[in-house]
């Protein structure tokens, strides 16, 4: 700190101590540039009473004691000193004043150190006082800067260099300043103990920018070659600002992601990696990597890398992408309905990019949408030919997955067309085929000989389901005379319905031709017929009828050219046999 003051102390301590006492008063330090001179301002004291004639005295160099024959810098009786300092050293004060002020010139290294001086009035009366003055001999200005240079904040940067030379005067300049401010030199001012100093200020208002800038102050004495040159680098703290980050990025999942926060600050800040308020990795570090191996879907959202120190902080994102096939579809909805109603099926899944998805049914495209995650599929009024199975397909440049799903849809009964009746020597069969859902009941009724036979009569009635059809055979033998009317009647929980099953093929005709005598033998048969179905039924609980032979497959006679038109070949024909009703 520099203090400006027009008596300095030790001018004020001298006053206040005449009255008779050896002592001397000189700066403790003083500095001065190589090549230049230096004054040292110097005043002693001694005891009024010995009131000498003549005053001498004799400065020595870095000891007070002549026993120790140090080397002598001026001395006044004499004028014989020590060959470093002939021609450098000469008195300036009145030893008669009690004024000791030494002047040394052309300034080297080797001056520097310590300087005292002794008192000599004649006789016994010398004294070498203890206080002394050390001599710095400097080549380079002092640029003091604050400990602490913020960013943003105004700052006082100043140059000092000694000015005690009477004969040559420091004029100060500032290097490399531009941009920071324009320079204010102070003058020569007065430091504590009587020393002098030169003094230039630098006002400005640094800017991270300014960190590590050089900045220099020049002290150049006229009409000589002399000149020196100081340096400090300024140490600017500021706030981190990010500047180096990933652009948002996108990575196939089970890849290797990498991505990297760099931050410019003074001091180094300290870097955090978060998601979702979540710290994944964090340092002290101008860089900062966070580094992810095998990425998979979750990892797929914003990150956030914050930079912070205790000028302030600073923050940016980046957005990781998962590029990803779909995933298995997912049915949501109706996938039973009844005829008629409106069936309404939600397919979705999840991918990245979003993905084409389309509903199949027997390989027709019922619907589709393009990079969309769900797929609606109406169905109004549904009928019985929207039964079946569906797929609902998901697909994007990364993959392709694919879910199942049935549509089932309940109906009343539905007698098919192909449903007839045919004869073949005395066996008659009787094909029903119902297309139904649930599955029906099916009975099969004579209504000319007042008979109904059930698909629970398995003597009789074969039945078989594949899908929605359920086709049932009734078998009737021993048909010698004309063949009865036969009905199938079908129902579940949705209808009823009934059909009078036709006869194909030229058997039917030939009753016609058998004229009153076929008649006649056709209603004995008739009556035999039943006779045999009346009492099969009273013995059905108690005892197997004698007309079946033993076992779950009774005995069939039928031609071997006879087929029945549109029924499978695997279906067995069963024989109804008649006997004489007893």
């Amino acid at each position: 700190m520099i203090i400006l003051t027009t008596l300095p102390l030790f001018w004020i301590m001298i006053s206040a101590s005449r009255g008779g006492h050896w002592g001397a008063w000189m700066p403790s330090s003083i500095s001065a540039f190589e090549g230049t001179c230096v004054s040292i301002p110097c005043r002693f004291d001694f005891p009024d009473e010995l009131r000498p004639a003549v005053v001498h005295g004799v400065w020595y160099f870095n000891s007070p004691y002549p026993k120790n024959y140090p080397p002598v810098v001026f001395k006044s009786r004499t004028q014989v000193v020590h060959e470093s300092f002939q021609g450098r050293s000469r008195l300036l004060g009145d030893l008669g004043l009690r004024n000791c002020t030494l002047l040394l010139n052309t300034l080297s290294p080797e001056l520097g150190g310590k300087y005292y001086f002794r008192g000599d009035l004649g006789g016994y009366n010398q004294y070498t006082f203890s206080e002394h003055s050390v001599l710095d001999v400097i080549n380079t200005p002092n640029i003091a800067v604050p400990p602490e240079v913020v960013a943003g904040r105004e700052v006082e940067i100043s140059c000092m260099v000694p000015d005690n030379c009477p004969e040559l005067r420091p004029e100060l300049s500032w290097l490399g300043h531009e941009g920071l401010g324009e320079p204010a030199v102070l003058g020569r001012l007065r430091e504590d103990e009587g020393t002098w100093v030169q003094v230039s200020l630098l006002h400005f208002v640094p800017t991270r920018e300014a960190n590590g800038h050089r900045l220099g102050c020049q002290a150049a004495f006229p009409n000589t070659t002399l000149q020196f040159e100081g340096y400090a680098s300024l140490d600017v703290k500021y706030p981190p600002v990010i500047v180096e980050m990933n652009s948002s990025v996108e990575a196939i999942e089970g890849s290797y992601v990498s991505l990297l926060c760099g931050a410019d600050s003074n001091p180094p800040p300290l870097l955090t990696w978060m998601r979702d308020g979540m710290v994944l990795r964090e340092a002290v570090a101008e860089s900062l990597y966070l580094d992810l191996e095998e990425v998979t879907p979750a990892e797929d959202g914003v990150y956030a890398c914050l930079a912070e120190n205790a000028y302030g902080q600073d923050n940016r994102t980046v957005e990781l992408s998962v590029m990803y096939a779909p995933w298995k579809p997912t049915v949501n909805g109706t996938v039973v309905a009844v005829e008629g109603e409106t069936v309404s099926i939600l397919c979705s899944t999840q991918s990245n990019p979003d993905p084409i998805l389309t509903i199949f049914k027997e390989k027709q495209i019922l619907a589709t949408v393009i990079y969309e995650s769900q797929l609606q599929l109406e169905l109004p009024a549904v009928t019985p030919e929207d039964d079946g199975e569906y797929w609902c397909v998901a697909e994007n440049q990364y993959g392709q997955r694919a879910t199942a799903f049935n549509l089932s849809v309940e109906f009343a009964p539905i007698i098919l067309l192909e449903s007839h009746c045919a004869a073949a020597r005395d066996t008659v069969q009787c094909l029903c085929v119902v297309k139904s859902n649930p599955e029906p009941s099916v009975a099969f009724e004579l209504p000319s000989r007042n008979v109904t036979v059930n698909e629970t009569e398995r003597e009789f009635v074969y039945s078989e389901r594949s899908g929605l059809l359920l086709t049932s055979i009734l078998t009737l033998r021993g048909q010698a005379q004309a063949p009865p009317r036969v009905i199938c009647t079908s129902r579940n929980l949705y209808g009823t319905q009934s059909l009078e099953l036709p006869f194909q093929g030229a058997h039917r005709l030939m009753w016609a031709k058998i004229g009153p005598v076929g008649a006649v033998v056709a209603f004995a048969i008739l009556i035999a017929i039943v006779c045999y179905i009346t009492q099969t039924r009273r013995k059905k609980n108690v005892t197997e009828s004698p007309s079946f032979s033993g076992g779950d497959n009774p005995h069939v006679l039928y031609s071997p050219e006879f087929r029945i038109s549109g029924a499978p070949d695997k279906y067995e024909s069963r024989e109804v046999s008649t006997r004489e009703c007893h």
